[in-house]
């Protein structure tokens, strides 16, 4: 039987290119105190919109902030996976 790995070592599998972009955009205009509800996100406000930029490691890590949002009562208006830059969110 094989021994599960290490933190350490399950963390290392996870690198930079298995990360992918996203960019969540939510209806209404959310003030500077979500930002610490979605941690390492950009919250960019747009015509009625806010557009949340962020860089996540795997869809569960998606899922997690979609619920977020979910549970805040926020109206998500379209997820969509942003072009490769070497800029985070």
């Amino acid at each position: 039987m094989t021994a599960h790995p290490g933190r350490a070592d399950a963390c290392a599998v996870i690198d930079r290119h298995s990360r992918q972009r996203y960019e969540i955009v939510v209806r209404g205009r959310l003030s500077s105190r979500y930002e610490s509800a979605f941690d390492g996100t950009r919250l960019v406000p747009r015509n009625g919109q806010t557009t949340l930029r962020a860089v996540l490691i795997d869809q569960s890590q998606l899922y997690g902030l979609l619920n977020r949002l979910r549970d805040l009562g926020i109206e998500l208006v379209s997820v969509n996976l942003a072009a490769e830059t070497d800029d985070a969110a």
